[in-house]
């Protein structure tokens, strides 16, 4: 009889202790993914791969928070302010990470004191086309018709310090060149500004400058990054083609509040991995011409940290700023 209560007593301990486990384990209920851009946008698109994925492999609903609006800042601080228990989580990109801090005079957040770093996501490369009828065709080309007329060679952006910005007034730069630069409200704008001829240059993401490209649009001069893109294998890279620009990073990660637990930390990073790792996400990746970006926290915290030094020097010294 003592024996059986004794043994009763233990199961019971062992139930509750089972129980407090499940109720204290992560995640035991659904997490906020925010992404801070528009729904429909490339990140977004990305995020709903990735929610579906990290759904499934950590056994709770992954739901996307739509915050767009100031490059990113309206979202990334929200999520800056939220409880660092792992349950609201960002898709951030370069520009949240690295280049507003420089961009602009006040920013709610700081990249690196008041966000924990999980997990790199993808890369996204960038090629600079021209226009069919800018008469360019090469690299030099572009910079010999941007000496022998200061300031004459327009070109487009998706608006003051986004990436397609930045990226081209460091080409300017490392050039010697002056280039007058039109800004559009969006890349897409941008790049049909550059088909039309209205300016005769832009630097895109490599995805939706492709059937530009292979329409015979627009004309691909050099990718702007460490490697050639699988997709334009006889596009050079801006450094094969003779000029040493620093690579223009177009990296998304996934990042939460400040003092996160590390635990949590390398729970998502591991789900995370999972995702870039899984044959039919990487095929649906490289079908939107992204690249999937696996690595540690620590890593793509130094990537921020690197960015920020190599382009912030460049915003201060070119005196790059948006209202």
């Amino acid at each position: 009889m003592a024996r059986s209560l004794v043994t009763a007593t233990l199961a019971a301990a062992l139930a509750f202790a089972s129980a407090a486990f499940a109720q204290d384990g992560y995640p035991n209920r659904p997490i906020r993914l925010v992404v801070p851009q528009s729904a429909g946008s490339g990140s977004d698109v990305v995020a709903r791969m990735l929610s579906e994925k990290l759904s499934q492999d950590l056994g709770q609903s992954v739901l996307v928070d739509n915050r767009a609006g100031a490059n990113g800042i309206i979202g990334t601080a929200f999520v800056a302010k939220q409880p660092a228990d792992g349950y609201t989580v960002l898709l951030a990109g370069v520009s949240q990470l690295s280049f507003n801090q420089h961009l602009y005079k006040s920013l709610p957040y700081d990249p690196q004191k008041d966000l924990t770093y999980i997990a790199p996501v993808i890369d996204s490369p960038f090629v600079l086309v021209v226009s069919k009828n800018s008469g360019i065709s090469t690299l030099a080309s572009f910079i010999d018709k941007a000496k022998a007329k200061p300031g004459a060679v327009t070109f487009g952006s998706a608006g003051v310090g986004n990436s397609t910005h930045l990226a081209m007034e460091m080409i300017a730069d490392k050039a010697g060149v002056k280039l007058t630069h039109v800004a559009y409200k969006g890349s897409g704008p941008a790049l049909t500004a550059v088909i039309g001829g209205e300016v005769e240059a832009m630097v895109s993401v490599v995805g939706p400058a492709l059937p530009q490209i292979a329409a015979g649009n627009v004309v691909p001069v050099a990718i702007v990054g460490q490697k050639r893109a699988h997709e334009l294998p006889n596009v050079p890279t801006i450094k094969e083609a003779g000029l040493d620009v620093p690579p223009m990073p177009g990296w998304f990660a996934l990042v939460g509040p400040a003092n996160m637990d590390q635990k949590i930390v390398a729970r998502l990073n591991a789900s995370v991995q999972k995702f870039l790792t899984d044959p039919q996400v990487k095929q649906k990746l490289t079908s939107l011409y992204l690249e999937p970006a696996t690595g540690s926290a620590a890593a793509v915290k130094q990537r921020a940290l690197n960015d920020a030094k190599v382009w912030g020097e460049f915003i201060k010294r070119r005196g790059i700023q948006t209202s």
